[in-house]
């Protein structure tokens, strides 16, 4: 959570994606097939000529910073990764085109292409690889999206497929509120066929071999990719908690990828050479990088969400999971909370005051529903305002309260919460424990919460993969993530000079 400003009201329906496709239909009718020249078949991508993709590109590359945290600020780590797409985008059937990489500060392991050549990684999967030709693979398969145009094909779709979750939502005024209670879809996080998959990982070898990589880092980084959702799906399940869209969930996952990939590797006629891996170099480069969730954004704990440089801190029933994102906090509920969304955000109050922020922060999110039983309250201290109304969403009966908080003389938070009316006798006690367990914390409180970071360490005679794993800054899981991290398994075995990543809470 970087910002805390209430968002503009989205376009009125007329300018929806169904307008936009009536205006656009003659295109429809005239489109062409032409030859693809990285994968040779016919091309028929209605209505998206390239200058098309590269306006559709450029339009949303902002939109796709602000919504995945923003540009990681490293920028020696930023300009390192677009050195290694430059290579291999010159390496591609269309090496004349601009391509821009971006390194996204995200926790969330995931790689994805919009039309035009933007192409996007996050600090999560960053940490993940541990090689420059680990890299390299997922930076040659998203280029192989786009040359092989399945973005912009899958744009194209988006724009029929949509048009139940714009129609869905109408209810609700805001955005963000929208897409919390999950109504509102990123194209670029919509999933690909399973054959645009192969495609995409067949191109990423080509390009790679071309470029000087070893090849064979595909089909180690697929099982990577496939060992850490594994592994996230088993933490998840222990713990009830919600997984966030990642690679796999974008990128369809098959028992046959990674065998493919080696496959293809195979076939450019190339040894496998651990000398063009370039490890030393990718190791140099991510060592130090912000771990999970950036303090910065502040850091979820559990229940807990806890922001030391705006100096604040609240815990959400245990029945809800929380999610950071650069606009606001989610926290989405499961189990006898389920159905239940809570958005946490801010503003400047901006001369207002407490009524007058309240009610204009509701009218931003709800549409056509005036509030009901609006009190002032007292939470810890804070003068606070609090109001609710009940509203059809999703064709549920569900009660919608605001909570607005006066945090100092210019700056006030507010906790929005959609509950099911069916459940809110059940949940409401622990929604009002959430409300007052929102506090300010004091200057010495705000130094103990720290991040995490990527560490490379150099193993040492002795050293196991036990003893290096007790230093991984978690509290359960830690062989697992160890292993996970560095592209291991159980039966690995490690040798003295041999360098491996670990977690490391930052001091």
């Amino acid at each position: 959570m970087a910002k805390y400003d209430i968002k503009s009201i989205p376009k009125r329906l007329k300018n929806s994606p169904f307008f936009s496709g009536i205006v656009i239909l003659p295109l429809l009718l005239s489109g062409c097939v032409t030859t693809n020249p990285a994968t040779g078949g016919s091309d028929f991508t209605p209505f998206m000529s390239p200058a098309k993709e590269a306006s559709i590109g450029k339009e949303q590359h902002p939109l796709v910073i602000a919504q995945n945290g923003g540009v990681l600020d490293e920028p020696d780590l930023a300009g390192y990764v677009a050195v290694v797409g430059g290579r291999l985008s010159a390496v591609s059937e269309l090496p004349s085109s601009p391509f821009t990489f971006t390194v996204l500060n995200s926790p969330i392991v995931n790689a994805f292409a919009l039309p035009g050549g933007y192409i996007y990684v996050t600090r999560g999967i960053l940490a993940l690889f541990n090689s420059e030709a680990e890299m390299a693979s997922v930076l040659g398969h998203e280029i192989g999206h786009v040359t092989a145009r399945h973005s912009a094909k899958r744009y194209n779709q988006q724009l029929f497929t949509g048009l139940g979750a714009t129609l869905l939502g109408a209810v609700l005024k805001n955005k963000e509120l929208s897409n919390a209670l999950g109504y509102g879809s990123q194209i670029y996080l919509k999933s690909y066929s399973r054959s645009n998959e192969y495609e995409s990982d067949q191109l990423g070898v080509r390009y790679a071999s071309r470029a000087g990589f070893d090849p064979y880092a595909a089909a180690d980084m697929l099982s990577s990719l496939d060992a850490q959702s594994n592994l996230q799906d088993m933490i998840a399940n222990r713990t009830g908690q919600q997984r966030p869209p990642e690679f796999f969930a974008t990128h369809p996952n098959t028992k046959d990828r990674v065998s493919r990939a080696f496959a293809a590797a195979q076939k450019t006629g190339l040894a496998q050479n651990s000398r063009s891996r370039g490890q030393d170099r990718y190791l140099n480069a991510i060592d130090g990088m912000i771990y999970g969730n950036d303090p910065a954004q502040g850091l979820i704990k559990g229940p807990v969400f806890s922001h030391a440089p705006l100096r604040f801190t609240f815990r959400v029933p245990d029945h809800y999971r929380l999610i950071n994102s650069a606009e606001a906090v989610y926290a989405r509920g499961t189990g006898p909370s389920e159905g239940g969304v809570i958005i946490f955000s801010g503003d400047d109050l901006k001369g207002r005051n407490m009524m007058e922020y309240t009610s204009q922060t509701w009218k931003s999110f709800v549409k056509e529903a005036s509030l009901q039983g609006l009190e002032d309250i007292d939470i810890n201290g804070m003068a606070a305002v609090t109001g609710f109304q009940n509203i059809m969403v999703n064709k549920i009966q569900s009660q919608a309260r605001i909570i607005a908080i006066q945090y100092s003389r210019d700056k006030a938070y507010f906790f929005l919460i959609i509950t099911p009316v069916n459940r809110l006798d059940g949940i409401k006690d622990d929604l009002q424990r959430m409300t007052y367990s929102f506090k300010k914390l004091s200057a010495r409180e705000a130094q103990k919460i720290k991040g995490k970071i990527i560490r490379v360490v150099t193993v040492q005679k002795g050293d196991t993969i036990g003893s290096l794993a007790r230093h991984m800054a978690f509290k359960t899981h830690k062989r697992d993530r160890f292993l996970t991290l560095n592209g291991l398994n159980s039966n690995s075995n490690l040798r003295a000079g041999q360098r491996v990543k670990i977690v490391a809470y930052n001091k």
